[in-house]
């Protein structure tokens, strides 16, 4: 079993001004040159997921010029539950909404509805660049377990945000402080709580797929993880806080490490190559750790991630995509980077037709 995303409607979104397409199950590889939206449609699919999307575009990035009309995604997603009718909109200078079923709901009501995880080649350089970035992949992983998640970090950056202000502002409201310090706290906690509990879901599903590596990983956090010490610690660091200005202690300077199991060799250390194949290994593992878990693999957002694995890991991971009947839309420039699929997969060529996107599907190469 596995979440589904059976259709899609795409209304003056990035560069489609129209676009309807019906997937039957299989994995899907968008097709076409560059420039010609597919990364676009991975992007509209991920926004049927809490929060910003694959590329953490605001609402008002996203609609198509020289329209401005505002944009629509509409979309029917399968889920072991039942089908549910989703569509997501934003007008310009507005925030998007969202109805599922007809009804007004909030984001994080996405998380219930189903799991999605993407890779981008944005997320190449993740194990050699800053912390947030790897905070963003481990929090988006932790979504497909824990739908609550989502409001947890929320309700942490929002206080975090308001005590942040306290401290440029010098303000030395100790009743003030004490109160947003509880709330990190309480969030604080349940954020750390969920980490830590992905991470061991994520050992127990790891096991070797073609020639990808398995990843050994760590959650690095100096800060205590308790509600009631953390609470402590935020409170004796006000003074600290104040010359810096910002919070010093809590979740939000976490890292996640990683450890490629058969070399002992830390991921920053690796090779581009290895880089790329630790993070699809992590992907592959946490779609096994849902299945797992909820009955049902995620759907998986892959951007190019063919082009540059050789024709062996290639072929390992569209047999393991396959093995857990998961839904994987991924894109390239030919047919051909797909050839391993063969009849396991709708192969979808774009074309556009006077500022509507059309996608024709095409033989099994």
């Amino acid at each position: 079993m596995a979440y589904r995303l059976t259709q899609l409607t795409l209304s003056h979104f990035r560069s489609h001004r129209r676009l309807t397409a019906a997937f039957d199950g299989r994995p899907v590889a968008f097709v076409g040159a560059n420039g010609a939206g597919k990364t676009n449609l991975l992007e509209a699919i991920s926004l049927l997921s809490p929060g910003r999307g694959l590329r953490r575009a605001a609402p008002e990035d996203l609609i198509r010029r020289p329209e401005t009309l505002g944009w629509k995604i509409g979309a029917e997603l399968q889920a072991p539950a039942g089908l549910h009718e989703v569509e997501t909109t934003a007008l310009p200078g507005q925030s998007r909404s969202l109805r599922i079923d007809g009804k007004a709901a909030p984001q994080s009501a996405l998380g219930r509805l189903g799991a999605m995880l993407w890779l981008t080649p944005a997320m190449d350089r993740l194990w050699i660049e800053g912390a947030e970035g790897r905070r963003r992949f481990l929090d988006r992983m932790a979504l497909g377990f824990f739908p609550d998640h989502a409001e947890a970090t929320l309700a942490y950056e929002k206080a975090m945000r308001e005590r942040n202000r306290l401290l440029r502002e010098e303000r030395a409201d100790g009743a003030w402080y004490g109160a947003l310090e509880a709330q990190m706290a309480q969030s604080g906690a349940q954020i750390s709580a969920n980490r830590r509990a992905l991470i061991a879901r994520l050992a127990s599903a790891a096991a070797p797929v073609g020639d990808f590596p398995v990843a050994d990983l760590a959650l690095l956090c100096e800060a205590p993880e308790a509600e009631g010490d953390l609470a402590c610690a935020l409170a004796e660091g006000r003074r600290r806080d104040l010359a810096a200005g910002r919070s010093l202690t809590g979740p939000h300077r976490a890292d996640l490490a990683a450890i490629w199991r058969e070399k002992g060799l830390p991921a920053a250390q690796c090779s581009t190559g290895e880089q790329k194949a630790l993070l699809i290994a992590l992907i592959l593992a946490h779609a096994r750790a849902l299945a797992d878990d909820r009955g049902a693999a995620p759907i998986l957002l892959l951007d190019e991630v063919s082009a540059h694995l050789d024709p062996g890991r290639r072929a390992a991971l569209y047999d393991e995509i396959c093995a857990l009947g998961a839904q994987a839309f991924m894109t390239g420039t030919e047919p051909m980077l797909f050839a391993q699929l063969g009849t396991r997969a709708q192969v979808l060529a774009l074309q556009d037709d006077a500022g509507q996107t059309r996608l024709k599907e095409s033989p099994a190469p």
